[in-house]
């Protein structure tokens, strides 16, 4: 088979709904430090839709810069619950997606779209029930003749995402973690996040220990004057 127009439905192992939902209780930024900050994708992503924290496995598709043929086919290919994430090579000046094919993804009960690229119908789009994601909006429509994949490796926002892999979102952004590391990832998480709470108790109650600083400063051998 010849790379670059060609559809894999079925997706072979999803990341599990159970862990999707401990993901998508804590913040994107916890799983992505845990992660070792390598996970993240680069910064510019907004969230436009009505949910503004969802977390699910990856539905991948890839699309020529400003077309969307294959992006309409991924809407109705897609699972329930599950995250389409489309490379969509980074064009702000063509919109791949609008409010009349994110409702169509609402109504089937995706749980979020990603797009390396722009959407369009703003005001519309923040009254789905659905995470969208994207780096900008234009009201410049889309081409629909293709090519484009579905079901296969991509690249967006700089990270390699795979069919089935965990995609984690909210309003600071996105994050993706590959399926075989997800579990572990997401306890680390889970106990990082409790940390941050008991820190930000010490800091309501005035008692934040600040030490560390200093120690660190000293141990580079920063001067002081």
């Amino acid at each position: 088979m010849i790379p670059g127009f060609r559809i894999r439905a079925a997706v072979a192992q999803r990341v599990p709904p159970k862990l999707c939902a401990r993901a998508a209780r804590l913040p994107a930024a916890n799983i992505g430090d845990v992660a070792n900050r390598m996970q993240t994708m680069r910064g510019g992503f907004r969230a436009f839709g009505g949910r503004r924290a969802v977390a699910g496995p990856a539905f991948t598709v890839r699309v020529r810069a400003g077309d969307n043929l294959l992006l309409h086919r991924a809407l109705d290919l897609a699972a329930p619950g599950d995250v389409i994430v489309c490379d969509g090579a980074g064009e702000l000046g063509i919109a791949l997606a609008g409010e009349l094919m994110l409702g169509h993804a609402a109504r089937r009960g995706i749980a979020a779209v990603v797009i390396d690229g722009a959407v369009r119908d703003v005001a519309a789009l923040a009254a789905l029930d659905l995470g969208i994601w994207a780096r900008g909006a234009t009201p410049a429509g889309p081409y629909k003749d293709g090519p484009g994949e579905i079901g296969y490796p991509i690249a967006c926002g700089g990270l390699v995402v795979m069919p089935g892999d965990l995609v984690a979102a909210d309003e600071d952004g996105v994050v993706v973690i590959p399926r075989e590391d997800a579990e572990a990832v997401i306890a680390a998480a889970e106990a990082h996040n409790a940390r941050e709470i008991k820190a930000q108790a010490a800091i309501e109650a005035g008692t934040w220990d600040r030490a560390w600083v200093e120690q660190t400063l000293a141990a580079r051998n920063c001067p002081v004057r």
